[in-house]
């Protein structure tokens, strides 16, 4: 028996419910993309004063801007971008170092990526390398793009991230925290520490420890 279509009753159903499976599919698919793209790291820990033991760059009477990073991570892109921004609007208030975590038993080629050369060819940013995660872990951070901001006295001011999710650059919390907490000067030392989330990938493999899957 044909419908009015001319095609048999028994296929019609097959495409529709084929259909229907796509659909659904397709939009279990794009529900994991966006549960992954706005899904959260582990928030950083950070020490409310500059730590004295740091080797990182630090001039008193400044802001000192810190972005902490997996070298490999995808999402860091996003938050290189930010930065750049940051930089411009906030006209040379900021003393800016991005570090690159590199794990125990690699060389400096491993951190040798288009992130490198992306924080690299910011004017005026101090780029090294973390062996082994001793700085990341000295700032209690444990997720690629965490940004802290200490003022001028070495007080912590900001901690987060500085995009709306995943490898994904726009407006967002934490870059108008930082900007508003370096428009504000001084003054912002006597206002709490902004926190925000901080969207990339884990920094543990970088750091030598294990990984959410135990590697």
């Amino acid at each position: 028996m044909s419908d009015s279509f001319g095609q048999p009753r028994s296929k019609r159903a097959v495409l529709v419910v084929a259909a229907a499976i796509w659909l659904i599919a397709a939009g279990v698919g794009m529900k994991v993309v966006l549960d992954y793209q706005v899904a959260a790291g582990v928030a950083a820990q950070p020490p409310e004063a500059w730590p004295v033991a740091s080797e990182i760059p630090r001039t008193d009477g400044k802001f000192s801007l810190l972005l902490i990073a997996h070298p490999q991570c995808p999402c860091t892109r996003a938050s290189l971008d930010e930065l750049a921004g940051i930089m411009a609007r906030t006209e040379g208030a900021l003393e800016v170092s991005v570090l690159f975590v590199v794990p125990p038993g690699l060389d400096a080629s491993w951190a040798d990526t288009d992130l490198w050369r992306t924080a690299s060819s910011l004017p005026g940013v101090h780029v090294a390398l973390d062996r082994g995660g001793a700085e990341s872990r000295r700032f209690g951070v444990a997720t690629s793009g965490q940004v802290l901001l200490y003022d001028p006295g070495g007080r912590l001011r900001f901690a987060g991230g500085i995009t709306p999710g995943r490898g994904h650059a726009g407006d967002n919390a934490g870059r108008e925290a930082v900007e508003a907490a370096v428009a504000l000067g001084r003054s912002a030392t006597k206002t709490k520490p902004v926190d925000t989330p901080v969207f990339g990938c884990a920094l543990a493999a970088a750091q030598g420890q294990p990984g959410e899957d135990g590697k």
